[in-house]
Parts: structure tokens; C-alpha cells; sequence
């Protein structure tokens, strides 16, 4: 009997101690409250399970920001983007299927009278992920566009006076207008073994942007070829 009784007892305080746990969990993020809001669900809705306005409001507000966390940081050779970039990016969709880059790039001195900076603002879209085995995966696909300028005096945005009307129409040499398609191989790390990623992906992009595209169109000499730049690049995936 007495037994009996100490079974029944572990019983309800284990329950006890999950009902607890439920009340004090947001039920929109399931992460755990604060002591604060979990004593304002307690005492205005029954049964302390339901959020106020209040907390529901602080909540989105919290997941908003959070989304504005960088997911990815990426490296980038060549693409018209400079030399060597470096930057960030988001991934979102219901596939994770499209990011946002954000890159810095470094223009060596060369035969200017200097080096450069660039700064690429770039959207990619990966239509799907083939899984192979060990935490290996192929993207066959990956196409975007991105937006890229370099600072500096040398550049504009509108064309000079010291050039003939529409010597240049609708372009500048301030920002250029890229599209690429590519493909990716990613590594997916072991729970056990992560430490600062959680996934490297090593890409190739063939890319061009409008000015190449409209002296194609232009100049009977230049061939497809002639237009399209290989880049190379490595991801990791944060979290």
C-alpha cells in the first residue's frame, strides 16, 4: 500500500512539473517566458496557458529582429565583384530556397592609380537539393542577380557632360547589373563535431552583367562566350 501511495505521488508531480513547464512557454515560439509575462498570463487569462496582447506582441517583436541575424557568412573569387569578397547572407522560404548576400570586395591597385572597394547586394535562388549520403548534398541548380558598384571618384551615375548624348544609355559605371547561373556541393557536419558551422558549400557561377550583354548585342564580333566570367566560392551555413 504504501508503495502504491509513492507510486501515484511520483506520478502527479511529474505531471505537476509538465503542466508547469507547459504554462510557462510561449506558445507562439515555444521558448520560455519570463518570469514577467508568465505572471501576466496567470493572472489574466484562465488556466495560464493563453498569452496577452502584450506578450504576443513582444514576441513578434523579438522574432522580427531575430530574423535580421545573419545566417551565413560567404567568401566569393572574381564575378565581377572584385578580386576577393567577403560578407553575409540570409537564407528563408519554406525550402530555405532563396537568399540574400551581402559582400565587400577588394579591386587590387593593377594599372589604376589605386585600389578599390565594391560592395554586391545579391539574391540567389536554388530550386532544389539533391541528398547523397554522409551529409553530402548537390544543388544542380542555382541562377540570381545581383547589384554591384564600386566606390570611388572614377565612377558615375549619370553620364558626363564630355560625352556625346546617349553615348551611354540607361548605363553608368557606377552599378552594374549581374545574373549568374551555378551549382553547389554541401557538407553538412555531424551534430558532434560542429563547433562553428553547421554546413560548408563550395559553388562555381557563370556570370555577366548588362554592359557585356548589350555589346553582344551591339558588336557582331563578340560571342556568347566572350561575356560570361567563372567565380568561385565557399558558404558556411552558421546555423
Amino acid at each position: 500500500m504504501t508503495m502504491r501511495l509513492s507510486v501515484i505521488s511520483i506520478a502527479l508531480a511529474a505531471f505537476t512539473a509538465k503542466a508547469a513547464a507547459q504554462a510557462d512557454t510561449c506558445l507562439s515560439c515555444r521558448q520560455a517566458l519570463p518570469a514577467a509575462a508568465v505572471q501576466a498570463s496567470a493572472d489574466t487569462a484562465h488556466g495560464g496557458s493563453v498569452l496577452t496582447r502584450y506578450d504576443r506582441r513582444v514576441h513578434r517583436y523579438r522574432r522580427r529582429w531575430q530574423s535580421l541575424i545573419p545566417t551565413q557568412s560567404v567568401v566569393q573569387f572574381a564575378g565581377n565583384m572584385g578580386l576577393l569578397s567577403v560578407g553575409v547572407g540570409w537564407e528563408y522560404g519554406r525550402r530555405k530556397q532563396w537568399e540574400t548576400h551581402l559582400l565587400f570586395g577588394f579591386l587590387p591597385k593593377a594599372q589604376s592609380d589605386r585600389a578599390k572597394t565594391t560592395m554586391t547586394l545579391k539574391e540567389n535562388y536554388i530550386p532544389w537539393s539533391l541528398y547523397i549520403n554522409n551529409g553530402w548534398a548537390v544543388e544542380p541548380l542555382t541562377v540570381g542577380l545581383y547589384l554591384n558598384t564600386v566606390f570611388g571618384p572614377e565612377f558615375w551615375q549619370k553620364q558626363p557632360a564630355r560625352y556625346p548624348d546617349s553615348y551611354y544609355p540607361f548605363l553608368s559605371t557606377k552599378m552594374r547589373v549581374n545574373v549568374f547561373v551555378g551549382q553547389r556541393v554541401e557538407l553538412t557536419l555531424p551534430s558532434n563535431r560542429r563547433k562553428f558551422v553547421k554546413s560548408i558549400t563550395a559553388f562555381y557561377e557563370l556570370s555577366t552583367c548588362d554592359l557585356y550583354i548589350r555589346a553582344l548585342v551591339q558588336d557582331s564580333h563578340v560571342r556568347l562566350t566572350d561575356i560570361f566570367g567563372l567565380s568561385l566560392g565557399l558558404k558556411f551555413q552558421i546555423f
